[in-house]
């Protein structure tokens, strides 16, 4: 996957509109304990409210699933087809190095199933994937939107190429 460009605004030294960046922000990284997933972070929060003040770089340098309590996480990540993933993914690994304890979670239907304590708005950008959760599953396509809503799920990509998925995370209090 291509960085894709990257334009922040903010306020100049006069309180006026300006373009703080306009770069293609961190680059990618390959997860590779992940199945080869591909995750770009764009911008973080680590309060609400936000403050627009400032123009210090906000994406993240610590790959972590969840924002800070009370942040939040923009960020794309492209699926490879679990055909590829699943030959590669270490769900321990992964889920361990990224901060999330899936210890406790029931019997998993996808090697990628997890919990997290966040509202997630999902954007298909491209492609095609499953969103699998414990009783269900949904197919969503190019321009279909998901809210995950800290339910235990997995992503699970059936076709035979990529699929991009814009994320905005916000944290959550956990759910019983």
């Amino acid at each position: 996957m291509n960085s894709p460009k990257r334009v922040v605004t903010g306020h100049n030294s006069k309180g006026q509109s300006t373009i703080l960046f306009n770069d293609h922000g961190a680059p990618p990284k390959v997860l590779n304990k992940a199945g080869g997933l591909v995750l770009t972070e764009l911008w973080e929060t680590k309060e609400t409210p936000v403050s627009n003040k400032g123009d210090l770089e906000q994406a993240r340098d610590i790959q972590k699933i969840e924002p800070d309590f009370a942040g939040s996480l923009f960020r794309l990540i492209e699926y490879p087809p679990d055909a590829i993933r699943l030959k590669n993914i270490d769900p321990a690994a992964h889920f361990s190095s990224m901060g999330v304890d899936t210890s406790h979670d029931p019997q998993k239907k996808h090697p990628g199933m997890h919990k997290t304590n966040t509202v997630d708005y999902a954007v298909i950008v491209k492609g095609e994937i499953y969103a699998v959760l414990d009783d269900a599953e949904v197919l969503l396509k190019q321009g279909d939107c998901l809210i995950q809503r800290g339910t235990h799920h997995a992503w699970s990509n059936r076709s035979s190429e990529p699929c991009l998925i814009a994320f905005v995370l916000l944290s959550a209090h956990p759910v019983d």
